[in-house]
């Protein structure tokens, strides 16, 4: 086979064409070969849609190229690579020398938002309620539970880095998952408040005095453990405000109790 011809572009009426090589055999179809072929199309490219049927196929195409991985995708006559660089040739994923995002945290906190006020509205037919903010706070709060909870010991592995209590007492970074979890749920019915308080006022606390000392008196630049070990969120202010959140939401309930 002509390297040349292979992986020559040819347009139709005018349209740019992409020759686009992923496996599609019986027992497995390549996720990332469905997502490149969907994205160029997407960018309005006529795919020239090459199935690698059989393992022994995908396996010559790989030496015959020096890749080692399958999609490959080859524009004017160049290999851009596979699904990711292809987001990157067309400029989905830009270049990110930290590599931190804070999409997870915004993530948990709009969706707890849109919990709530659904709720409120069901519940009393308006947005802005007292308990608007409660759910909120706890929904939030439950969610990031369930994202440590995930993998506990990734989780307590970043936590030990920066908390002052699971740094001299391994046992809390373990545990803290379920305490979050434990004081979300049952803030979230006003359930068991002489058990929820003081959780969400202990761990909130410390939390907030742990960040705030690795943060901006030591000045450290380190990943939170806020939504689990997996991510890449930046320890900070958003970390900090999740931590007074909890001792704003103790505090308050507190104060209702007392009234």
């Amino acid at each position: 086979m002509n390297a040349q011809t292979e992986i020559r572009e040819t347009g139709k009426a005018g349209r740019k064409t992409a020759r686009l090589y992923r496996m599609v055999m019986d027992k497995h179809v390549c996720p990332y070969g469905i997502k490149s072929k969907w994205l160029l199309e997407r960018e309005g490219y006529a795919v020239e849609d090459h199935h690698l049927t059989t393992r022994e196929e995908t396996d010559a195409f790989k030496d015959e190229h020096g890749v080692a991985t399958t999609p490959q995708t080859f524009l004017d006559g160049k290999r851009i690579g596979g699904y990711t660089d292809l987001r990157k040739h067309f400029g989905y994923d830009k270049a990110d020398d930290t590599g931190t995002s804070y999409t997870p945290v915004i993530a948990v906190f709009a969706v707890g938002a849109a919990l709530a006020v659904a709720l409120s509205l069901f519940v009393y037919q308006s947005v802005l309620t007292i308990r608007t903010a409660e759910w909120f706070v706890a929904f939030s709060m439950a969610m990031l539970a369930m994202l440590k909870l995930q993998d506990v010991e990734k989780f307590s592995s970043m936590f030990v880095g920066y908390d002052l209590l699971g740094r001299r007492w391994v046992p809390y970074a373990y545990a803290y998952p379920f305490l979050e979890a434990t004081a979300a749920i049952l803030m979230a019915g006003r359930l068991l408040p002489w058990l929820s308080i003081p959780i969400a006022l202990f761990i909130g606390t410390v939390g907030a005095v742990s960040v705030f000392y690795a943060v901006y008196i030591q000045k450290r630049d380190i990943k939170c453990a806020c939504v689990g070990g997996s991510a890449n969120v930046p320890l900070g202010f958003v970390s900090l405000t999740e931590n007074l959140a909890m001792m704003g939401m103790g505090i308050w309930m507190l104060l209702r109790m007392a009234a």
